[in-house]
Order: structure tokens, then C-alpha cells, then sequence
């Protein structure tokens, strides 16, 4: 695990922090590989601190480390809030599945399973339900519900920002036939692992939920549609439209509010016990 503590300057990025930056390099049983992983833990000198996790996912064609670069005071936000923020690396377009006809592309275990594990592991983590949280941009969006709901039992909160979240819609372009195959020889993949069929199975116990999206941002539609059916399906969530399109300025600034979201949800859990 090659470690850096705060040599921002290395990268070309303002301002300081007193966070420290890891790149970790996670294996993968389930995949037999390893990928790239950015951990930013705040920095505290008492010893036996641990903090709650935000698992912050990227978007289609992305990787590990375009968080942190495209949005560098993350490592100020991770010390303001008092949590590790973990940004793993998900492929160019694995739209976070387990795809069932590529054993290369597991990133659903990869990602709720494999990577949470070896964080829990190697960080000063509060391991439980109520100090996780996973949420991402557009793919990683998706990836933030669709593993939300999956793993309710894991992640106490989920969120999405400018969500590509109806893959049943998206069959062109963007690499989810290469996850789940043919669209209508295994259109029951498309249906089953939608997001708007993974809701229907919220869990009783509840989940803390905030979406987002940018009025000028084409994949909005899908955003306002998963609203709508939580509505309907009397799912508690936040959902926020604000001026903005489908790019870094938006999610440079959509991150603070969810980051904020997280942590308030952090503390409720930890004072209701």
C-alpha cells in the first residue's frame, strides 16, 4: 500500500489539510485481481479514534482517483465531518454489477463486500451498519442505490447524484449489455436488477436516502422517476433538484450536501444507540 500523508502538491492540487491521502491497492478473491483504491482518513492525534465511511463512487469511464482530483477538498470535508471517505476503482462500465455472464466483472461483491472488508481491516473504522454510508455520481449513482438497497444490511445510508438509475432504458452506448447480456434473451436481468424494482424491497429497518440532479442534466428524467416511485412506495428519502448539468461543477458542490446528509444521519444513529 503505497502511502501519502497530504503531498497534495504532488498532484498539483490548492489548499492544505491535515487528512491523510492513501492510495491502496485492494485484491479481489472474487475477481482474482487488484484494484486501486483512494482512502482519506481525517486526521485526529488521539489514539483509538475511529470514524465513520462514505464509499464515494465514480461515474461511467472513470476510476479510483477522479474523485480527488476533479474535487480536491475532499480531504477538507473528510476532516470537517470527522469521517474516512473511500473511493474505490470500478472499471470503465461495470455499472456495479456481478454480471452474470462475465465472472471478470463481480464489482457488486467487489465493491459491498471485498473493499469494505479490507477498510475495516487496515482503517480506524466504526464497524457497523449505522457509520456506512455509499453513494456516487451518474454510474456511481446507480451503483450508490443499487447496493444500498441490496445490502441495507451493511450500509445504513445510500445517495445518488445526477443517477443514471433506469438501466432497463440504458441498452445503447454505455456497456450495461456487456454486464447483462442480450436485452431481450435476459431481459429478466434488466428488470430484476433495476433500481425501480430494487425499492420495492426496502427494508423495514429503514435506510437513510438523498438524491439529486441538475435541472439541465439529461439523465434527470430517471432521477425524478425514482422519486416519484418512492413516493408511491412511501419510502422516506430526500431528493434535491438544484441548478446544474452533467459535469464536476455540479458534483463538486452536490458532494458537500451529501457529505452533510451523511453526517447528520451518522450522528442520529449513534445517539439513538
Amino acid at each position: 500500500m503505497k502511502k501519502i500523508f497530504f503531498c497534495l502538491a504532488l498532484f498539483g492540487w490548492l489548499g492544505a489539510t491535515a487528512a491523510g491521502i492513501d492510495t491502496a491497492s485492494i485484491h479481489s478473491k472474487s475477481m482474482n485481481r487488484a484494484l486501486k483504491c483512494v482512502v482519506i482518513v481525517p486526521e485526529d492525534k488521539k489514539d483509538g479514534v475511529r470514524f465513520p465511511v462514505v464509499y464515494l463512487l465514480h461515474g461511467h469511464g472513470g476510476a479510483y482517483h477522479n474523485w480527488i482530483r476533479r474535487v480536491p477538498q475532499l480531504a477538507s470535508l473528510a476532516d470537517q465531518h470527522r469521517m474516512i471517505i473511500v473511493c474505490p476503482d470500478a472499471a470503465f462500465s461495470s455499472w456495479y454489477f456481478d454480471s452474470p455472464i462475465d465472472s471478470s466483472m463481480q464489482f457488486e461483491t467487489y465493491i459491498a463486500k471485498e473493499v469494505p472488508a479490507y477498510i475495516d481491516n487496515h482503517y480506524p473504522t466504526i464497524k457497523g451498519r449505522s457509520a456506512r454510508a455509499i453513494t456516487g455520481l451518474s454510474m456511481g449513482g446507480h451503483g450508490g442505490l443499487f447496493l444500498g438497497f441490496r445490502h441495507a444490511g451493511f450500509f445504513g445510508a445510500c445517495g445518488s447524484m445526477s443517477g443514471a438509475l433506469m438501466i432497463e432504458n440504458i441498452t445503447k452506448g454505455f456497456d450495461v449489455e456487456k454486464r447483462l447480456g442480450d436485452t431481450i434473451a435476459n431481459r429478466h436481468y434488466y428488470r430484476e436488477l433495476s433500481i425501480m424494482k430494487q425499492m420495492e424491497q426496502y427494508p423495514k429497518d429503514s435506510v437513510a436516502i438523498v438524491m439529486d440532479c441538475g435541472t439541465e442534466d439529461f439523465v434527470i428524467e430517471m432521477s425524478r422517476a425514482a422519486h416519484r416511485k418512492m413516493l408511491s412506495l412511501k419510502i422516506p428519502h430526500d431528493y434535491t433538484e438544484r441548478p446544474g448539468k452533467h459535469d464536476w461543477k455540479y458534483w463538486g458542490n452536490a458532494i458537500e450536501y451529501q457529505l452533510l446528509f451523511f453526517r447528520r444521519y451518522f450522528d442520529r444513529a449513534a445517539k439513538a444507540g
